[in-house]
């Protein structure tokens, strides 16, 4: 049975490169395996590239810059998240009503228009550049949606999802790796080398966003399984919310806390390694990250292995608490001096992101298939991801803007600990609200005035594929 591709035959541009592109899918149709491969790869590399453009800044430490009683660091972050956390909120409407049109130029619209934008944060002086920060994150928090909507509602969405997950662990600790490179070793300022970094990865973009737009749309299996993924209009992304809404509201905050410790964590990595004796050693940043990425791949891919969707839609909270049990274990033996330093940066590393990628590819994927909603699952993640980053954005301005004398290290063990806690408690609420619904005594419930959401009473015993 192939899971993997759908109409070699759909439509694309005339021309030598198209028909390529083509021959392309059609090679792709006759082996699942070098599909996974393919896709995987493209999505991983695309989202990699793009962290090029967004993350090297972070490698930086501008310390001998302040404005108005505030780090520049910290201001340069706070204007880059503003732009991401405003772009996440568009991306509710704009990626929940997107079609499958003109992507690839949607894709390299918005990150060469970040690349632009740290050109000019490179040309003018501070404070004044902090403005091409925020637009600089603004198109970058789009690219997410655009590029999943290639992985989602098929068979192998899963594995595809966790290996584009696992980009932004692997690339962000590589785009800082190449960012202190260009400092350390070809005395590249720090207000030039983000978008020297970025230069680096232009030409591989170009190539990297072809590979993606030759991946294959879902097969008649993979529809039948994991249902149509159309966009949603404004009325039917209402509805969806209304009949959701007290499950996905635990479901929210919990990744609201992730991303505020996942956030602290990678944007403070310098800091962090610096306060505890790296700091003269770029490779720290690859190294640690490599070491998350392979952890992380290999426990949110195991979920593909449950084919029944509400399992698997289960199996992923628990998952989800393991990643909180982890961080605050960790965080704790840390502070009693039981873990190193690099063991522990790397422990948190992997616990955070196992509890902060299945929301980014599997979480939404199976709760669709789960309730056969038919919509895509960006809209979802977008509206968790708009929220998560207004929460990373207020935790480091309340920091900041309180004054609170507390070293990096300390702070994040501290968000780790309370945020363990928290998280299990709030995933354990959204279990425990999605396990009513789906066993709910009537066998069919839909949202008002929309489509069927199919809740069989006998869940736990379904047979049925998927």
């Amino acid at each position: 049975m192939k899971t993997h591709v759908g109409d070699t035959t759909a439509a694309v541009p005339s021309g030598q490169l198209f028909s390529f592109g083509e021959r392309i899918r059609a090679k792709l149709a006759a082996s699942p395996l070098t599909f996974i491969f393919y896709a995987g790869l493209s999505a991983f590399s695309v989202y990699s590239c793009m962290y090029a453009f967004r993350k090297p800044f972070t490698a930086a430490g501008y310390e001998d810059l302040v404005f108005w009683g505030i780090s520049y660091k910290v201001l340069l972050v706070i204007a880059q998240a503003i732009g991401y956390l405003s772009s996440k909120f568009a991306g509710i409407r704009i990626i929940g009503g997107m079609g499958k049109s003109r992507r690839p130029q949607t894709i390299l619209f918005l990150i060469l228009s970040a690349w632009v934008a740290l050109l000019a944060f490179a040309l003018v002086p501070a404070p004044y550049n902090l403005v091409f920060m925020f637009l600089n994150g603004f198109p970058l928090g789009l690219v997410w949606g655009v590029v999943f909507s290639y992985m989602e509602g098929r068979v192998t969405t899963e594995i595809l999802g966790s290996i584009l997950c696992t980009s932004f662990i692997f690339a962000s600790g590589f785009a800082k790796f190449v960012g202190k490179t260009f400092m350390i070793y070809f005395n590249v300022s720090e207000m030039w080398m983000p978008f020297a970094t970025g230069a680096v990865f232009v030409i591989p973009l170009l190539i990297c966003t072809f590979m993606l737009n030759s991946v294959p749309p879902p097969s008649e299996d993979d529809l039948r399984i994991r249902k149509p993924r159309p966009a949603m209009n404004k009325a039917e992304r209402r509805r969806f919310l209304g009949f959701f809404g007290k499950a996905l509201l635990p479901t929210v905050l919990a990744y609201m806390l992730v991303s505020i410790i996942r956030d602290m964590r990678d944007n403070f990595a310098n800091e962090i390694w610096l306060e505890n004796n790296f700091g003269s050693t770029p490779a720290v940043f690859a190294t640690s990250e490599t070491i998350v990425t392979l952890v992380v791949l290999i426990s949110v891919a195991l979920v593909f292995l449950v084919k029944n969707n509400y399992r698997a839609f289960a199996s992923s909270h628990w998952l989800i608490i393991g990643g909180f049990a982890l961080v605050g274990v960790a965080s704790l033996l840390f502070r009693q001096g039981y873990m190193s330093p690099y063991i522990w940066m790397t422990v948190c590393g992997a616990a955070l992101y196992i509890a902060y990628v299945p929301y980014n590819c599997l979480y939404f994927e199976r709760m669709l298939a789960t309730y056969n909603v038919k919509g895509n699952a960006g809209f979802v993640m977008y509206i968790a991801d708009s929220f998560g980053y207004l929460a990373a954005m207020s935790a480091l301005v309340i920091k900041e803007f309180l004054s609170i004398n507390i070293s990096w290290t300390n702070f994040l063990g501290n968000l780790c600990i309370l945020g363990s806690v928290l998280g299990i408690g709030l995933v354990m609420c959204s279990l425990t609200i999605f396990k009513a619904l789906y066993l709910k005594d009537a066998n069919v419930t839909t949202i008002p005035d929309s489509r069927p959401v199919a809740v069989p009473a006998n869940a736990l015993q379904e047979t049925v594929p998927g």
